[in-house]
C-alpha cells in the first residue's frame, strides 16, 4: 500500500533568487477558498522558476485512501477519502502542481511556526493545512470581501482577537499573531460543535449555517451526511482540507519537487523599532532586496513602520541586524510618512482569451484552470453574476502556458 513512503515536508532547503514583487495579492474567501488561494500564489514573487517534473504519477484510489488514513491515524481529525476529496487531490497534484511546489517551499518557512502555536493551544497539528486552503500560505492574500492574511480574517473578526488594523499596519498579515488568532477561533469552534469537520466548515462560513444544517437534519452531526444541506463553500472546504493534507505529505510521490523560498526562518532575527522607518530606504542601506524585507514583514502595508505608542517588531536576515543598528539613526532621520501604496506594475505577459462556458464549469473551476483568482474574473467581467450558464462567454487574461 506504499505506507511509510510519505515525503518529509521540510527535507529540502536551498536558497533561490527573488523576482519582482506585487502586493497585496488577491485571493478569495467564502466561495471556494482553495481555488483562489492556489491561483494567488503565482503572484507571490519569492520564488525562482518552477521545477520540471517527469509525470503526474497518478495513483489508484486505494493508495489515496491508505495515505489519508495514515495521516489520520495519529490525529484527532478524520481524514476521509471519497470522490469529493479526490477532485481536490487532482487539483493539487495534477492541475496546479507548480503552485503546490511553491506551497511546499513556503511550508518550510511557516509550518514550524504553526506547529508551535497549535501545540501551545493543544490543538491538532494537522490544522496547519487549513492555511494551504485559506491562502496558499500567502500572508498578503486579500479576498474581495476583505478577508486578509494566512488565515483570512475580516476586520470585524480580527477585533475579537485584538489584531491591530489601520492604514499602515495590518496584523492579520502577521504570521505569528494571525496564527494565534486562528488557533483561538478553531478552539472555540471545536468546543461549539465537538467535531473537527464541522469546526473546519464553520471556519469557512461561520457557525450559523452549520447549526442550521444540523437543525434541518434533525440533529445529525456527521459532515458527510450534512453535506447536501451545507452552503457550497462549506461543501468544498473539508474535501479541500483533506486533499491539502494529502498533497503536502505526498507531493514527491507525484514527481513534485519543492521550490524553496529565499530565506529560512532560522536565518532571520527580530529587532525592536521605536521610530517611523521607511523599509525601502532600509533595504538599500543594508543591501537586501526589498522583496525579502516585505516577505519577512508582511504586516507593514506601505513599506513603512509607523510611529506607535510601543516598539514595533522588524524581522531581518540575521546577518544584517548589526548593520541596521549602525545605520538606524540615519534611516530614522530620512524617513517620511508615505502618501500612497507602492505602485504596482501590470503583468504584460498575460494573453486575453474569450472562454465559452461548458457543462460542468463553475467560476471556481475556471479560476483553477486559468491560474487566476475569482476576484480577477469579476474584475475582467464587470457585472458578472456568481452563477454562470452553458454557452456564456467570459473574458480571462491568462499565462499563454495555461491555454
Amino acid at each position: 500500500m506504499f505506507l511509510g513512503f510519505r515525503c518529509c515536508l521540510l527535507s529540502l532547503c536551498s536558497l533561490i533568487v527573488i523576482n519582482g514583487f506585487s502586493k497585496p495579492v488577491k485571493s478569495n474567501r467564502g466561495i471556494n477558498p482553495v481555488v483562489s488561494s492556489i491561483g494567488a500564489i503565482e503572484k507571490l514573487p519569492i520564488f525562482a522558476s518552477t521545477n520540471e517534473t517527469d509525470s503526474t504519477r497518478q495513483k489508484p484510489d486505494l493508495y489515496y485512501e491508505c495515505q489519508l488514513a495514515e495521516i489520520g491515524r495519529n490525529s484527532p481529525i478524520d481524514f476521509d477519502y471519497n470522490p469529493y476529496v479526490k477532485r481536490y487531490i487532482d487539483i493539487f497534484i495534477i492541475e496546479r502542481r507548480e503552485q503546490l511546489a511553491k506551497m511546499v517551499g513556503l511550508a518550510n518557512y511557516y509550518f514550524p511556526l504553526f506547529d508551535e502555536v497549535f501545540s501551545k493551544y493543544r490543538l491538532p497539528l494537522e490544522l496547519k493545512y487549513l492555511a494551504v486552503v485559506e491562502s496558499a500560505l500567502n500572508p498578503l492574500a486579500i479576498s474581495p470581501t476583505g478577508a486578509v492574511g494566512l488565515w483570512q480574517f475580516k476586520i470585524n473578526t480580527s477585533k475579537m482577537f485584538n489584531l491591530q488594523v489601520n492604514n499602515f499596519v495590518d496584523e492579520r498579515m502577521d504570521p505569528l499573531k494571525s496564527t494565534e488568532a486562528a488557533a483561538q477561533y478553531l478552539q472555540y469552534l471545536y468546543r461549539t460543535f465537538n467535531d473537527w469537520s464541522l469546526a473546519l466548515a464553520a471556519y469557512n462560513v461561520g457557525p450559523g449555517p452549520i447549526r442550521n444544517a444540523i437543525e434541518r437534519a434533525n440533529g445529525e452531526r456527521n459532515f458527510w451526511k450534512l453535506y447536501p444541506l451545507l452552503p457550497e463553500s462549506a461543501q468544498n472546504y473539508v474535501p479541500a482540507f483533506n486533499a491539502a493534507a494529502y498533497a503536502m505529505n505526498n507531493y514527491c510521490m507525484h514527481g513534485i519537487m519543492p521550490v524553496p523560498v529565499t530565506i529560512a526562518q532560522h536565518q532571520t532575527d527580530t529587532i525592536w523599532v521605536n521610530k517611523p522607518l521607511d523599509l525601502s530606504l532600509l533595504a538599500k542601506a543594508i543591501a537586501v532586496d526589498i522583496n525579502i524585507i516585505r516577505f519577512l514583514n508582511p504586516t507593514y502595508r506601505y513599506d513603512y513602520i509607523p510611529e506607535n505608542t510601543y516598539p514595533q517588531v522588524l524581522r531581518l536576515p540575521a546577518d544584517k541586524t548589526g548593520l541596521f543598528i549602525r545605520k538606524s539613526k540615519e534611516l530614522y532621520l530620512n524617513t517620511s510618512k508615505p502618501k500612497s501604496l507602492p505602485v504596482l506594475v501590470a503583468d504584460s505577459s498575460l494573453t486575453r482569451k474569450v472562454y465559452t462556458v461548458k457543462n460542468g464549469d463553475s467560476l471556481h473551476k475556471l479560476a483553477i484552470q486559468f491560474g487566476c483568482t475569482l476576484n480577477d474574473i469579476y474584475k475582467w467581467n464587470p457585472g458578472l453574476d456568481s452563477t454562470i450558464t452553458v454557452g456564456q462567454n467570459i473574458i480571462v487574461w491568462v499565462n499563454p502556458n495555461n491555454l
